[in-house]
């Protein structure tokens, strides 16, 4: 018997099928290892040794192969072609040994790009043994992230409270859009004009031109800065004589594209499908590993985390076969293309995405796939087979226009037109553009000769302001990456989760905005680890990872060279000041958290509270946020990105009137905060206070009325009396979420809504469902993770009265709601535990104090 080891089950289930009788194939689902979430995994003083840990859920996987595995014929560690697939097979080997599993069993290496019977029963033919380059390169790669996410970001916690972590890749790509939202903030908007003239061809044929050049000067972009300038030579050019001076014509070529790499699978069916990263990439999976058709799960497409662009001979021929089959010999050009990449640092150690079989129509199959599955398939069948047509050809057209102007100047125009001649590829697929970066002047042009009168039908000057940069898309950002040789393919989607998780970034219109704890985290890497998050270094060392996969470096040699420099440099910081942390955070920041007003000679971080007093960071248990350095005495507040009004309320954007109270008169707006938005009933007085109420979470801000907002500044409103005591209950939303409350028993509602419409009856009910719970409920252990690495003591996982949390001796932190309890690992607990004991040095009186200053800057 012979055991073969994959990743999947979907995996194992289709090869099982292929190989029949003889074998028996297993899942490993996914790494069988990994490093724990500890100090000391990875030990730089015993030459980088590495501690590896099982979980629960793998370690009774192994021990389903070791039992498969002893008293086999043959191990077959058939996992995926890359780095990580290597890494996976090497584990399974380990483990195996360790265990002595493998004695009197033969070990081969088997790889294949699709999963299907030809390519699986051809791998089998060809075995090989583990590639102990690609072992080592892997083994660099996850040494060099534990050692720089275990290294910075406990400096990370105790520096700059509040900031979650730091990582290898992730904090520069964080950085590219932070530096991206800098330059929107830097941008200023300049005006400039175009005109536009709409002529008509002597046959009678509309067509635009626009001016390009006054008295036989080229106009630059903003040559015509205002108005003014163009209402100038709008009269002169419509009183004016039009001859054409020239028409030139040149043929020219399109070419396609190369078939997908995982990137450009991204970016397109971000730009095509609306698809975000992983969902591209999970939907490819399936596409991958096999789907049903008519009762056979067959492969569909090639491996799917590649930087390759190339396709094998065999498929080359299979696509142009297909191209004349459907299209016709004119569209098959002379000879194969054959493409190279242009990522910068590209292994090129596979095929480009493609489908397994060309003769496997998007149209013959969607019966057996789902909506995206059909999407996506068609979208790389497409991309696949026009990579292998003949060029689009095209005639573009120039014609050079004189104006003798009425004013006595010479304005020349200029009109562009194309024509498609044969449309080769573009008949199967043209290739998407981001933020507006398609092909223009794809027009046809009449009739035109040298000496032409064309009639003015009518001229138009237009104005226009320069924008800023785009905000990065997941697919521009995943096509900068590649530009910068940033992460590699099996990376990009894992990154950018990661920086979403960590709340470091959040997509808004497919846009990725930096929230303000990335951009402090960046400003303090920036600050203090500058080489760090430098791409050109970061890039470097890619490369360096894949020239140990070339078995060009030692991988122990590269950590060490790294090691060395960056212990130093996180040694060098250790006595800083929070103060010096936060005086250079000011400075870096200083555009973006101090914006200049209308008045350039006014000082930004002048408060606007106390007059004489200085604006700065500060840190609470709430994250970061900008206070005045006369506190206590002054005690102004707002967030980070905005100036804030005379009562330290900052707004996000303008106060949003949605009305006047009936019985008071005061108008109700919508604004928002520090800690969110919030309505408000009438402006500040002195000494007072207006009463504001916060909006829940859930509510639909766009949607928001008067009727709403004055409902949410009654809270808490009176149920009713209760039938036993008769006293008030009361129905409101708090710091944990709609409640009803009596006599102190507080219970909670299933959602804001239910507040304004709960009944007694309904109210009296979940109070007695709580009050039988009221102290009898203790907290529950749901895991202990163990150890705490520096001080000792075990570190638990529990659900109590207020929700899960972790525990170690008596800090009590409370896990994120993201988080979820069966999955918190001892990383995520240490941080959690050190960012509470961070918030509880401060001492009770200055907590008092913070939580007074809190409660009076609150909506």
């Amino acid at each position: 018997m012979n055991v073969v080891i994959v990743e999947s089950p979907a995996k194992a289930k289709s090869i099982n099928k292929y190989l029949g009788p003889g074998y028996t194939v297993l899942a490993s689902y996914g790494h069988v290892r990994d490093l724990p979430s500890k100090d000391g995994s990875v030990d730089p003083d015993s030459d980088f040794e590495m501690q590896w840990e099982v979980d629960p859920k793998s370690a009774k996987r192994l021990n389903e192969i070791v039992k498969a595995v002893k008293g086999s014929d043959k191990l077959i560690l058939a996992t995926d072609p890359d780095r990580e697939g290597e890494a996976i097979s090497w584990h399974v080997l380990q483990v195996l040994e360790n265990k002595k599993a493998l004695e009197g069993v033969d070990v081969e290496r088997v790889v294949f790009n699709a999963v299907t019977k030809q390519a699986v029963i051809e791998a089998m033919s060809k075995p090989r043994e583990i590639n102990a380059p690609l072992v080592d390169a892997y083994l660099a790669r996850r040494a060099l992230d534990y050692l720089v996410g275990f290294t910075l970001s406990p400096v990370l916690w105790r520096k700059l409270p509040g900031s979650r972590s730091a990582g290898r890749v992730q904090s520069v790509v964080l950085r590219l859009v932070c530096d991206r939202e800098a330059e929107i903030e830097l941008f200023r908007s300049r005006e400039y004009w175009s005109i536009n003239a709409s002529l008509t061809a002597p046959g009678g044929d509309e067509f635009p031109a626009r001016l390009v050049s006054v008295g036989g000067e080229k106009l630059a972009r903003y040559d015509i800065p205002d108005e003014a300038t163009a209402t100038r030579y709008k009269a002169g050019m419509e009183g004016g004589a039009y001859a054409v001076s020239s028409v030139e014509s040149k043929a020219q070529k399109r070419h396609p594209a190369a078939p997908f790499t995982t990137s450009t699978l991204q970016q397109e069916a971000s730009r095509k499908l609306g698809f975000n990263s992983r969902q591209t990439m999970q939907v490819a999976q399936k596409l991958y590993e096999g789907v049903d058709i008519g009762g056979t799960t067959q492969g569909l497409i090639t491996y799917m985390r590649t930087d390759g662009v190339q396709m094998v001979g065999e498929a080359i021929s299979e696509c142009r076969d297909m191209v004349v089959q459907n299209f016709g010999g004119a569209y098959l050009p002379d000879s194969p293309r054959i493409y190279k990449t242009k990522a910068k640092n590209a292994q090129e150690a596979h095929e480009a995405i493609r489908p397994v079989d060309f003769s496997k129509d998007p149209d013959s199959i969607s019966t057996y796939l789902d909506s995206d599955q059909a999407k996506l398939y068609k979208l790389i069948w497409r991309r696949a087979v026009a990579s292998q047509m003949s060029s689009a050809e095209l005639e573009r057209t120039v014609a050079e226009i004189e104006v003798r102007g009425s004013d006595g100047v010479t304005y020349g125009l200029r009109a562009n037109g194309s024509v498609i001649k044969f449309d080769g590829f573009l008949k199967l697929y043209e290739e998407g553009h981001d933020d507006n970066g398609g092909h223009e002047g794809d027009r046809r042009l009449p009739a035109l000769a040298n000496g032409d009168l064309p009639d003015a039908r009518s001229v138009e000057a237009k104005q226009h302001f320069t924008e800023p940069p785009p905000r990065f898309t997941e697919a521009t950002l995943i096509k900068r990456m590649e530009e910068l040789g940033i992460g590699r393919p099996s990376t990009y989607t894992s990154t950018l989760t990661v920086l979403r998780d960590r709340e470091y970034v959040r997509l808004d219109k497919k846009r990725l905005i930096p929230e303000d704890k990335g951009r402090l985290v960046i400003a303090f890497l920036e600050s203090f680890f500058k080489r760090y998050v430098e791409f050109d270094f970061t890039a470097g060392l890619e490369e360096k990872l894949d020239r140990i996969s070339a078995g060009e470096l030692e991988w122990k040699d590269v950590l060490r060279e790294f090691w060395r420099d960056f212990f130093a440099a996180v040694d060098e910081i250790k006595d800083l000041r929070i103060t010096h942390v936060l005086d250079a955070l000011n400075d870096m920041l200083g555009p973006h958290i101090f914006p200049q007003g209308d008045d350039p000679d006014a000082d930004p971080r002048k408060c606007q509270s106390c007059e004489d007093g200085r604006l700065s960071l500060k840190t609470g248990r709430f994250g970061a946020f900008i206070g005045c350095s006369n506190y206590p005495d002054c005690r102004f507040t707002r967030q980070l990105a905005n100036s804030g009004d005379q009562n330290g309320q900052a707004a996000q954007s303008e106060a949003k009137l949605l009305g006047q109270d009936p019985e008071t008169g005061l108008d109700v707006t919508l604004r928002s905060g520090r800690f969110g938005p919030y309505v408000q009933l009438g402006e500040p007085e002195k000494g007072e206070k207006p009463k504001r109420a916060s909006v829940p979470k859930t509510f639909d801000l766009e949607t928001l009325d008067l009727e709403r907002a004055l409902q949410l500044l009654a809270l808490p409103r009176e149920v009713g009396m209760h039938p036993e005591t008769g006293k008030p209950i009361l129905a409101g939303i708090g710091r944990y979420g709609p409640f009803v409350q009596h006599e102190g028993v507080y219970a909670n509602l299933d959602s804001p809504e239910e507040v304004f419409d709960v009944g007694i009856n309904r109210a009296v009910t979940v109070l007695a469902e709580k009050k039988t719970k009221r102290g009898a409920r203790q907290a529950t252990v749901l895991k202990d993770l163990g150890a705490h690495p520096e001080l000792g003591g075990s570190i638990q996982v529990l659900d109590g009265r207020y929700g899960p949390y972790v525990k170690h001796a008596k800090i009590n932190a409370t896990l994120p709601k993201s988080v979820k309890p069966e999955e918190v690992s001892l990383e995520q607990a240490i941080e959690l535990i050190a960012q509470k004991a961070a918030k509880g040095k401060t001492g009770t009186k200055k907590r008092k104090s913070s939580a007074r200053v809190a409660k009076e800057t609150a909506p």
